[in-house]
């Protein structure tokens, strides 16, 4: 957008330049001959008064309409001036977001945009009447005039794209619903649906942040997915990548006599939630060393959960080609980087091309990082709506070696016929490692931790 209004600021010196020019060129005059005959004498004064009308740097005081036009232009370049400040600002009012920033920036520039429009009928006028002004003909003014025309219209053009846009996406939060808990989840219970436009200042319902994890293990399981097989379509030993990832880790390493080729899944996954959820419990993951919750926890509460309400019903990857750098596009940044290895990344798509795109501050457009999108969002969402809870729930993890308690686990594993390795016998099952963590709800609430279990003997 900076390029535009540089190209808009570069349109506007050419064709000061042509309004200065443009007049001596069209004016063909012959050298004053003090010697002319006194029948010619007359004639030339008034070609010598007409020079002088248009040469800004004639010796006499120039004639009231050319200082009229360099009113008329002096009142342009400070519209211009005007326009590309109120311009910027409304582009500032959308990261972060900021309606009423927005909807005064938008203002601004139709006002000035108006008042562009002003100048320009005032400077029609100045060269009606005789239909010229002297010594300039009218396919001149109007060569003059048209790239003011064209680059007022290009603007209104945008700024109309602009106001479409955020016409669309406060139609998007009017009609958009938070989700329901799933279906697993929600048996027994009542459902609840909250809409967007009756909660701007209560705090969220904890159902629909037991609603939102489930959405982050949903995402989680697709992505790792989709990692896996493409670590098969590369040939990786999927049993030494486990014992790898293991290894990176600070826990007791189990070997994959332990985690098997079926189960490496879960290895993967636990290795994918460890990263991403990494600096959950700072209010800006460790980004930077805004301390807002703890000096401003009421408004900071509010701002989480309007963020949370304004960022629900939105494509990430439509948002982040809007606003590539917003706090949650350097969230993305920072976990691809930590999640997918460079020689990881390499060997997968046998090149680096969307690590140097996210290192020079870009978000692919590609299906590996599209689905990693989705991952992040959930994440995002669950941390908004965390920081939006009064008090926020406390994320756990069970520990690698630790004995199987229900109330708090639950086995990643699905066993068929029943749930949490209760067929297998609780008392003799411990936890290999941790898949994802688990919440403590303000209210008593537990979102239970995923663990994948293993015999207690190995």
């Amino acid at each position: 957008m900076a390029r535009k209004i540089t190209n808009f600021s570069d349109l506007v010196q050419r064709v000061t330049a042509s309004c200065l020019l443009h007049p001596l060129a069209g004016v063909q005059k012959d050298e004053y001959d003090e010697s002319a005959e006194e029948d010619e004498e007359e004639e030339d004064v008034d070609l010598e008064d007409e020079f002088e009308m248009i040469n800004p740097n004639s010796e006499s005081h120039a004639p009231p309409r050319v200082m009229e036009l360099e009113m008329l232009l002096s009142q342009v370049f400070d519209a211009v001036s005007s326009m590309k400040r109120a311009y910027v600002s409304l582009q500032e009012a959308h990261c972060p977001w900021d309606p009423d920033k927005m909807r005064i920036s938008d203002v601004a520039v139709v006002a000035e945009l108006r008042r562009l429009g002003l100048l320009g009928e005032r400077f029609r006028r100045s060269v009606g009447g005789g239909g010229r002004i002297r010594g300039m003909g009218a396919a001149t003014v109007r060569q003059v005039v048209a790239p003011y025309e064209a680059a007022v219209e290009e603007l209104k053009r945008e700024v109309k794209a602009r106001q479409t846009e955020v016409d669309n996406l406060t139609e998007k939060l009017k009609t958009a619903s938070f989700s329901d808990r799933s279906s697993g989840k929600s048996k027994g219970k009542s459902r609840r649906r909250v809409s967007c436009t009756t909660q701007v200042a209560a705090a969220p319902a904890v159902e629909l942040f037991e609603a939102t994890m489930s959405s982050v293990n949903e995402a989680s399981k697709s992505f790792t997915s989709l990692l896996l097989s493409l670590m098969r379509s590369a040939h990786w030993d999927i049993s030494a990548a486990v014992r790898s990832i293991e290894a990176a880790s600070s826990t007791t390493t189990f070997t994959d006599s332990i985690v098997g080729p079926t189960h490496a899944k879960y290895a993967l996954e636990s290795y994918l939630n460890r990263k991403i959820f990494q600096g959950f419990d700072h209010e800006t993951f460790y980004m930077d060393g805004t301390l807002t919750s703890i000096l401003h926890p009421d408004q900071h509460r509010k701002d989480c959960f309007t963020q949370y309400r304004d960022m629900k019903a939105m494509d990430p990857v439509e948002l982040l080609g809007i606003l590539p750098t917003c706090s949650f596009g350097k969230f993305c940044f920072k976990k691809y980087l930590s999640i997918v290895h460079p020689k990881m990344e390499e060997s997968l798509f046998g090149d680096l091309e969307q690590r140097r795109r996210v290192l020079d501050g870009y978000h692919p457009r590609s299906q590996f990082y599209g689905e990693f999108l989705r991952l992040a969002k959930a994440v995002w969402l669950l941390h908004l709506l965390a920081f939006s809870l009064d008090p926020s729930p406390s994320h756990f993890e069970a520990s690698v070696g630790a004995e199987f308690h229900e109330q708090y686990m639950e086995n990643a594993v699905r066993i068929s016929g029943g749930n949490g390795g209760s067929k297998m016998g609780i008392g003799s099952m411990i936890v290999g490692f941790p898949v994802s963590p688990g919440f403590k709800v303000g209210n008593g609430s537990i979102i239970k931790a995923r663990v994948y279990l293993v015999p207690k003997n190995r």
